[in-house]
């Protein structure tokens, strides 16, 4: 059965961690200067790899975990303090400066070889910017939440989905998206966005504590 209060905790979480409009501009960066295909492409690939990746971890975190000895309590409280990091580095906007430093890099590379658009879908788009520790660290502890219930895990995917289609949808209108956007705004989303992470990663900490304390 559709869990639409889990859906909504899983859509709100993803979008945070994701962080769009933080990437939107790293995207834009990354592609300037090249054709409309190429955008085209390296659009449709990153997030098709991001969304395999993240899948993967949905159905195969718990086994690893148990492969590794770890309990899903101690990675709730270990993914929490992960998030919460993160969390930091976007109100302080570190997170940002470190993708655009990436960006930078990535770019001088691609002017070294005239004629030629790095393939940027991979890394860093896909990986770690769309499915990086925080989106993986994300879907493990809902999944875990889920447990067995198909509905549950359905919302969880769901509103991973969402939030994947719209990065598809920005990084495909990326031109008139950086326009109406603008570094200020994208600034000030992120900062929100990190505030909002900071309190879901807290929740996580507290409910990993609280798992492990009672079950001991």
């Amino acid at each position: 059965m559709f869990d639409f209060t889990l859906f909504a905790a899983a859509f709100v979480t993803f979008f945070v961690v994701i962080d769009v409009p933080g990437v939107a501009p790293i995207f834009a960066s990354l592609t300037e200067g090249t054709d409309a295909r190429h955008r085209r492409r390296m659009a449709l690939r990153s997030v098709t790899i991001a969304t395999v990746v993240l899948v993967g971890f949905a159905y195969g975190g718990e086994w690893l975990l148990g492969a590794l000895h770890i309990s899903l309590d101690a990675f709730r409280a270990a993914g929490g303090v992960l998030l919460f990091l993160i969390a930091l580095d976007m109100v302080f906007e570190k997170r940002t400066k470190r993708r655009e430093e990436r960006a930078e890099a990535l770019s001088e590379s691609d002017e070294s070889l005239p004629g030629t658009h790095e393939d940027i879908s991979v890394f860093p788009m896909a990986i770690p910017m769309l499915a990086g520790p925080g989106a993986i660290a994300s879907i493990m502890l809902f999944m875990s939440q889920a447990g067995g219930a198909v509905g549950a895990q359905l919302s969880i995917l769901l509103g991973l989905g969402v939030n994947l289609a719209i990065c598809l949808v920005v990084f495909l209108l990326i031109g008139p998206v950086m326009r109406l956007m603008g570094e200020t705004l994208a600034a000030m989303i992120t900062r929100i966005l990190g505030v909002i992470l900071a309190a879901l990663a807290a929740q996580f900490i507290f409910d990993g504590i609280r798992g492990a304390l009672l079950g001991g």
